[in-house]
């Protein structure tokens, strides 16, 4: 009866973790959630932008303290290859790298953005199959030594 009872106990644990999807890079459901590389992969643009917490920029609205905002986007299609239009219209071609879960690198810029030397850094604060929401790692020079976060949708 014992080994019946542990059997029985076995058998349910195993099938409520299927029906669960289980643990390991799962979701709910089953799905096996796609690396980073793969899920940022794609063009990105402006749907609202903080300037030192402060909302400079929502798509569409028609009272933004900074409209060149919905010129900004960002390719990152073809990787390592990357392509960055900031809110002036300024384009530049380079490349990306992710560290880790929480970095994203744009570097090799060219011609180098204002003030960096080629490199700009994110801190990747989420991302969804939708959206992404970056919070640049250092100050823009060209939006007054502000820090921006920029919560991005995909093209």
């Amino acid at each position: 009866m014992k080994k019946i009872a542990i059997l029985l106990t076995l058998v349910s644990v195993s099938i409520i973790n299927i029906n669960c999807g289980g643990s390991g890079g799962t979701t709910g459901g089953g799905t096996v959630t796609p690396p980073l590389s793969e899920r940022i992969k794609k063009s990105w643009s402006a749907n609202i932008v903080k300037e030192n917490a402060t909302i400079v920029y929502t798509k569409g609205a028609t009272t933004n303290t900074r409209p060149g905002y919905s010129a900004w986007k960002l390719s990152l299609l073809s990787p390592p290859s990357a392509n960055y239009t900031e809110f002036d219209g300024n384009t530049f071609s380079g490349q990306y790298e992710l560290v880790g879960e929480s970095k994203l690198v744009l570097k090799a810029l060219t011609p180098a953005p204002t003030g960096s030397s080629g490199t700009i850094e994110f801190t990747i604060n989420s991302i969804s199959d939708t959206q992404l929401v970056i919070t640049r790692t250092s100050a823009s020079p060209k939006t007054g030594n502000s820090t921006n976060e920029y919560t991005l949708t995909s093209l």
